[in-house]
C-alpha cells in the first residue's frame, strides 16, 4: 500500500462517487475522497486527513473535467452546507440515487436485486423552488445580523440572498426581518454564549394556498415592539396568514422549542397534497416538498393495491397524510403515531376532507399493534414511513406476526431500508419494487416507496 501523506498533493483519478457525494479515486491501493470531484475526472488534491482506510482530499484542480459537471446555480454553493450537488447535471443525481438504493439493497440487505424491480428515480420537471419549510438561523458576523445557513460542518452562518431551492418570497420576508432587527436593535443569539435574543426565522408556506406562517425563535418570552414586525411583514408580504413567536430558552441545537405565542392571524396555514386538505401547524410534520409528496403518496397508494374491502394500519402515521391518501380506497385505514400533536393534527386533517373510514391512535407501534390485536383489528397492509433511524426490531416483527398480505414501506434513508428489509424478509415477505423519489434535487438524499408481499408457502 502506498504511503499517503498529509498535507501533500496528488493527482487522483475518480472512478466513481460514494453514497456521501463525494468523489472517489485512489493512490494506489489507498482510497481518497473528494468533496466536489465527479466520476470520470482527474484533479489535482491536498490531502486533509489520513485515516486507517481511506484519505480525505481538498479539490484544487480539474484537468479532465467529466461530461455531467455544471456551474453551480447558487452564489454561496461552496460555503453552504446545503445543496452539495450542485456541479452535477440533474440527469446524473438521478442515475446517482438509483445507484445508491440499488447499493444499498445489495451490500446492506444482501437481497438479490435481480428477482426484483428497482425503478429509475422519479425526478422533477423544474428541481426549483420546491421547498415549502425554510429554517434560518440568526446570528452576528462583523458587527452586523446574519440570517442564512450553517457553513459546511459548522454553526457558522452564511448569509443568503436568494436560495434557489426556496420560494421567491422567502428572500422578501428575510429582508424585511433583518430591517426589523436592524432598526429596532434586537439582540441575536449566540450559541456560544447562550445570550441573545432572536434564534432562528422559520417560514412555511403553502404551494397551492399561497397562505405563509412565520415563525420567530426567541431566547426568552417576548419579542419587542413585535407590532413593527406585524405590520411590516403583513404589509409587504399580504401573503402571511400567520405569524408565531416559539419560545425556545434551551442551550440546545434543536431549533425550536415546546412552546408557541400566535401573534398574528389564526396560527395555521393549509394547503393541498392531490385532492387532499391539510392544515399546518408551526409542529406539524408535512413534507417539504409538496410537488414530489404527491408523487410518493400515489405510489404508495398502487403498492398498497387496494379493492376498498382492506383494512389498512399506516404506522408512525404522523399528521395522517399516507393515511389519508389509502382512506379512499381501503375498508378502514388505522393511523399509529408516538407523537400526540401529530395525531391531533391527523385528526383535523381527516375531519376538513369529510372522510370517515380513518382512526388515529397515540402510541407506541408494537403496543398499539397488540392492543388492535386483542379487539380483533389485523391489517391486510402496513404502511410503514418511520424516522430516518428506520424502524426497531421490536416493531418489524409486530408487523409481521399480523401476516399482512402486503407491507409498503416509505423511507428516507436507503441504509435503514435496506436493512429492515432484510429482517422482514426473515418474517417470509420479499420485496418486488423499489421506486425511488428525488424528494430533495441537488442534495444526496432519496425517498423511497418499496412493496413487499408475503411469499406463500
Amino acid at each position: 500500500m502506498d504511503l499517503v501523506e498529509k498535507n501533500k498533493e496528488y493527482i487522483v483519478n475518480i472512478t466513481d462517487i460514494n453514497h456521501d457525494g463525494q468523489g472517489v479515486g485512489r493512490i494506489g491501493e489507498f482510497a481518497v475522497f473528494v468533496d466536489g470531484a465527479l466520476s470520470g475526472e482527474t484533479v489535482k488534491v491536498k490531502i486533509i486527513k489520513v485515516l486507517k482506510n481511506y484519505a480525505i482530499g481538498k479539490l484544487l484542480e480539474i484537468s479532465k473535467l467529466s461530461p455531467s459537471r455544471i456551474e453551480p446555480f447558487c452564489q454561496i454553493y461552496k460555503r453552504c452546507g446545503g445543496c452539495s450537488l450542485q456541479h452535477m447535471d440533474y440527469k446524473t443525481q438521478l442515475d446517482f440515487k438509483t445507484k445508491m438504493v440499488r447499493e444499498s439493497l445489495q451490500r446492506i440487505g444482501k437481497i438479490d436485486i435481480a428477482k426484483m424491480v428497482v425503478h429509475e428515480t422519479i425526478g422533477m420537471g423544474y428541481p426549483f423552488e420546491y421547498r415549502n419549510k425554510s429554517q434560518y438561523p440568526v446570528g452576528m458576523a462583523g458587527g452586523k445580523p446574519v440570517i442564512g445557513f450553517y457553513a459546511k460542518r459548522s454553526h457558522d452562518i452564511v448569509e443568503v440572498e436568494n436560495c434557489g431551492i426556496h420560494r421567491h418570497s422567502d428572500n422578501i420576508i428575510r429582508k424585511v426581518f433583518k430591517e426589523y432587527i436592524e432598526k429596532n436593535k434586537i439582540s441575536v443569539y449566540d450559541e456560544k454564549k447562550h445570550s441573545g435574543l432572536v434564534r432562528h426565522l422559520v417560514i412555511r408556506t403553502g404551494f397551492k394556498t399561497g397562505e405563509i406562517m412565520v415563525i420567530v425563535v426567541i431566547n426568552g418570552a417576548v419579542l419587542p415592539d413585535k407590532e413593527l414586525l406585524i405590520n411590516d411583514l403583513s404589509t409587504q408580504i399580504p401573503e402571511i396568514r400567520s405569524i408565531v413567536l416559539n419560545i425556545n430558552t434551551n442551550q440546545t441545537n434543536i431549533i425550536m422549542g415546546e412552546e408557541n405565542k400566535v401573534i398574528y392571524g389564526p396560527g395555521t396555514i393549509k394547503d393541498y397534497i392531490g385532492n387532499l386538505k391539510f392544515q399546518i401547524s408551526p409542529f406539524s410534520f408535512f413534507q417539504v416538498n409538496p410537488i414530489q409528496a404527491e408523487v410518493l403518496y400515489n405510489k404508495a397508494v398502487e403498492f398498497a393495491m387496494l379493492s376498498g374491502e382492506e383494512t389498512v394500519f399506516d404506522l408512525y402515521s404522523g399528521t395522517g397524510t399516507i393515511a389519508l391518501f389509502m382512506a379512499a380506497g381501503a375498508k378502514r385505514v388505522y393511523g399509529i403515531e408516538a407523537v400526540k400533536e401529530a395525531v391531533a393534527d391527523a385528526d383535523i386533517n381527516k375531519n376538513i376532507n369529510g372522510i370517515s373510514n380513518a382512526e388515529f391512535i397515540a402510541g407506541e407501534v408494537e403496543k398499539t399493534i397488540g392492543n388492535l390485536s386483542c379487539r380483533g383489528v389485523k391489517a391486510d397492509v402496513v404502511v410503514v414511513d418511520p424516522p430516518r433511524k428506520g424502524c426497531e426490531a421490536t416493531a418489524l416483527d409486530s408487523i409481521a406476526s399480523m401476516k399482512p398480505t402486503r407491507i409498503v414501506y416509505v423511507s428516507c434513508n436507503p441504509a435503514t431500508l435496506a436493512r429492515d428489509l432484510a429482517h422482514l424478509s426473515e418474517h417470509g415477505y420479499e420485496p418486488c419494487e423499489v421506486q425511488p423519489v428525488d424528494m430533495f434535487p441537488w442534495t444526496t438524499h432519496v425517498e423511497c416507496v418499496t412493496l413487499m408481499s408475503k411469499v406463500e408457502k
